[in-house]
């Protein structure tokens, strides 16, 4: 299954490849080496075993998802390697980064980068917005057998147990031809509000997939444009919203399906809160001097981060006081879940407050029987067990992986803020890591490239490969 997975990812790297021999850029050669690379690793994954046939167990799922998304960020390196010749431990980090729509980067100079390059980084973070393994599940019926535990090893959020369409595979190709519909809708808003095609098609796919690479090193703030600014949060926001809710309001065209989920309104009304504050903070200490450039800066950078897109348009990092580390805690709420945004989630968030609540009331009524509901729908014992157990988890692989970064040079700023960015697939940082990570030392980026996965699987997806208990029958 691994290996007809890499066959299928290696005929994206043709489109990089396409575009190196129309604009000539000298990059020709290490797509199609990574091509060749991506082929032969599947042919010998794939030809020993092409005829066994078996239902996949549910630790199988988390197998394939693991090997594949490893396996990927390996051959996607490939052309870092060979184009501009990155170190390993750099391309495999950038390779990481665009597939779990993380955004940082060690490359800098972007403006003078090949364009066939420049796409080539925004094309892996579409790709990994919305998970290879589901566009696999729906578009090779082969891997319909099992295809849920594949699914659920990788769909983020904490009710993975959802169909949006009574198949497997058709909630897979629903949820992508939503998701390339809303990315062809955003490339041609920005192309109208005055960027290029090639620019408005890579951060339509940076967008989308709240990735935030970009084709400058400014990011947004190159064009200093409000509409387009305005445009990349309109989107970004949708991006953070549930895709079934997406495909609730396309079915039945009534954009209300918004407003009537809880956690979308929590996430939206946590989105106008936050930047209300921002903009309060920074027109009492008279960094701006008007409350509308102060709405669309603060806005802009809240649904950026809390989205984990990351793209700038202002340096936040010098703000005042206490915000750029109100910032960088916002992300671990992140956006909505079956979102490709990053972070815990709203909804678990919003379980975990309710948790709270429930064992306040407890203390004063210790007999009454108080079920968490989120809306209308009851939450069995199980599921609120799995929100505790999943945050318990987040925090202490944060707290491992700060020491870690620590150890491997980071003063306690930069450890904090790299970790927060990396594990929660934002992007920008504080300290060493505000605008890049080439200045970190290898062991720093490996462990950043391991966060980084560990956020986009949802931790528990890759922690449970370590139980014992896992690989006994």
């Amino acid at each position: 299954m691994v290996g007809l997975l890499s066959l299928a990812f290696s005929s994206t790297l043709l489109v990089p490849a396409l575009l190196a021999w129309w604009y000539r850029d000298g990059q020709l050669a290490s797509f199609l080496y990574a091509f060749l690379a991506a082929q032969a690793i599947g042919l010998l994954l794939w030809l020993p075993v092409r005829n066994h046939r078996g239902e996949l167990r549910r630790r199988d799922g988390f197998i394939v998802v693991a090997l594949f998304w490893l396996l990927l960020s390996l051959v996607s390196a490939l052309p870092f390697l060979f184009g501009p010749h990155l170190s390993f431990v750099n391309a495999f980090f950038e390779a990481v980064s665009g597939f779990t729509t993380t955004g940082a980067t060690v490359i800098s100079g972007l403006d003078g980068l090949p364009r066939s390059l420049l796409y080539y980084r925004q094309q892996l973070q579409w790709l990994g917005g919305m998970g290879l393994v589901v566009l696999a599940v729906a578009i090779q019926p082969l891997l319909g057998i099992g295809g849920m535990r594949l699914y659920r090893a990788e769909t983020p959020g904490p009710l993975k147990e959802e169909k949006i369409e009574p198949r497997l595979a058709q909630t897979a190709r629903a949820l992508w031809l939503i998701y390339l519909g809303l990315t062809v809708l955003c490339a041609l808003a920005y192309w109208l509000a005055g960027m290029t095609p090639f620019d408005a098609i890579g951060h339509s796919f940076a967008t989308i997939s709240t990735g935030g690479f970009s084709t400058h090193d400014a990011s947004l703030g190159y064009y200093a444009s409000v509409p387009i600014e305005l445009i990349a949060m309109a989107f970004m926001l949708l991006g953070g919203i549930n895709f079934s809710i997406h495909f609730s309001v396309w079915r039945s065209f009534n954009p209300l399906h918004y407003l009537r989920d809880i956690e979308v309104r929590t996430f939206l009304l946590f989105t106008l809160l936050t930047t209300l504050v921002l903009v309060a903070v920074l027109r009492l200490t008279g960094d701006y001097d008007s409350y509308a450039a102060a709405f669309v800066d603060s806005g802009f950078e809240v649904v950026s981060v809390i989205t984990s897109t990351g793209f700038g348009e202002v340096d936040f990092t010098h703000w005042p006081l206490f915000l750029p580390v109100l910032l960088i805690f916002i992300s671990f709420i992140g956006g909505c879940g079956g979102s490709t945004a990053g972070g815990m989630k709203v909804m678990r968030v919003l379980l975990l407050i309710k948790q709270g609540q429930r064992e306040l009331g407890r203390l004063l009524h210790p007999r009454a029987l108080r079920p968490v509901r989120i809306g209308r729908r009851l939450l069995g014992e199980r599921t609120t067990q799995a929100i505790w157990g999943f945050f318990a988890a987040y925090i202490f692989v944060f707290v491992l992986l700060t020491l870690a970064m620590m150890a491997a040079g980071l003063d306690q700023v930069s450890a904090f803020a790299a970790v927060a960015t990396c594990l929660n697939n934002l992007g920008p940082g504080l300290g060493e890591v505000a605008y890049t990570f080439g200045g970190v030392s290898d062991a720093a980026k490996l462990l950043a490239a391991a966060a980084m996965l560990l956020g986009r699987l949802e931790i528990f997806t890759l922690l449970v490969l370590l139980h014992p208990a896992f690989w006994r029958e």
